[in-house]
């Protein structure tokens, strides 16, 4: 089994930034998964936010936070990041990473994703 922690969320004014962590543990090669980034805000539903590649080489993002937003790994963590910048109201939800073991590539499908945290709140004040 794969587990996910999720860290970094917190309460911050419009036009910041935060940096969200997402750890992996136990019976994991995390260097040969696929993550991404997902969030949902209240009454929503979950909605792709970034996703990479194993080792890096691709990344992919929502058109909400594109230019806005990084995904980035370190293997040698087994760790994810994503960095928001600017954020805005709408941003505010509960953002979940995910691990797809079988892909090469990334995938915006929450489907293909095996494994899941639990999630940290970001909230976004005016």
């Amino acid at each position: 089994q794969v587990q996910l922690v999720e860290s970094g969320g917190g309460l911050v004014q419009a036009g910041e930034s935060l940096r969200l962590s997402c750890a992996a543990s136990g019976r994991t090669t995390f260097s040969t998964y696929a993550m991404g980034w997902f969030r949902q805000a209240p009454g929503k539903e979950r909605e792709f936010v970034a996703a990479i590649s194993w080792n890096g080489g691709r990344t992919y993002y929502a058109d909400s936070v594109k230019g806005r937003c990084t995904i980035s790994r370190d293997n040698a963590k087994n760790t994810v990041y994503l960095q928001m910048n600017s954020l805005k109201l709408e941003d505010a939800a509960v953002y979940y990473c995910a691990a797809d073991p079988s892909r090469v590539g990334v995938s915006v499908r929450a489907a293909e994703y095996d494994y899941w945290g639990q999630g940290t709140q970001v909230t976004v004040s005016s």
